[in-house]
């Protein structure tokens, strides 16, 4: 992987994806939880400190659980009423701080019937960094919908991972190439402080 170019933090943004209680809180490969959330914190505060945007993206249902999607699938979720207190809650090792952007969103994706785009548009962000957990379910389904919309992407491979090692590697090694530029932490961080 080559080095990245500097970034400006201006027009960049740190889009982080469900990093909250319940989802961290899983069993994760091939990274563990603990190293994602380590890492995203890295980003979070180099990228605070350089004044580029953090975008903390939790998922949330109703009380009720009738905005749930409910299509038939072969590999469905597990029937369940509303998840416990404190679920959908961002993890407190990553904020939010001041002048943070938090979006809740009730689909994989954090662009769909949310108002990232507008936000990020306002703020002259062309640039996103991408991280969080599932690879290839909300970190992927983000990763599309920036694509379709003309974002620049970096992933940051050491700060997402999947339920299990093969899905993480299939989107790393096969659809993120296609969608933007994969890196790690170290070289993100190289790239926002400019060195």
């Amino acid at each position: 992987m080559d080095a990245l170019p500097p970034l400006d933090p201006r027009s960049t943004a740190l889009v982080l994806i469900d990093l909250q209680n319940g989802i961290v809180a899983g069993s994760t490969a091939p990274i563990s939880a603990r190293e994602v959330v380590a890492n995203a914190r890295r980003l979070t505060d180099v990228c605070r400190r350089a004044g580029a945007l953090v975008v903390l993206v939790h998922v949330t249902t109703s009380a009720d659980c009738l905005d749930a999607l409910r299509p038939i699938a072969d590999e469905a979720p597990p029937p369940g009423g509303p998840p416990p207190q404190g679920w959908s809650d961002i993890i407190p090792e990553l904020g939010p701080e001041p002048g943070d952007l938090v979006i809740a969103k009730h689909q994989w994706g954090a662009f769909y019937g949310t108002e990232l785009d507008l936000q990020l548009r306002r703020r002259g962000i062309t640039t996103i960094i991408l991280g969080g957990i599932s690879t290839n379910i909300g970190v992927e389904s983000t990763a599309r919908d920036a694509y379709e919309r003309g974002y620049q992407q970096i992933f940051a491979v050491d700060a997402m991972t999947a339920r299990n090692a093969e899905d993480h590697a299939h989107t790393v090694t096969r659809i993120f190439p296609r969608l933007g530029r994969v890196r790690t932490t170290d070289q993100i961080v190289r790239a926002i402080v400019g060195r």
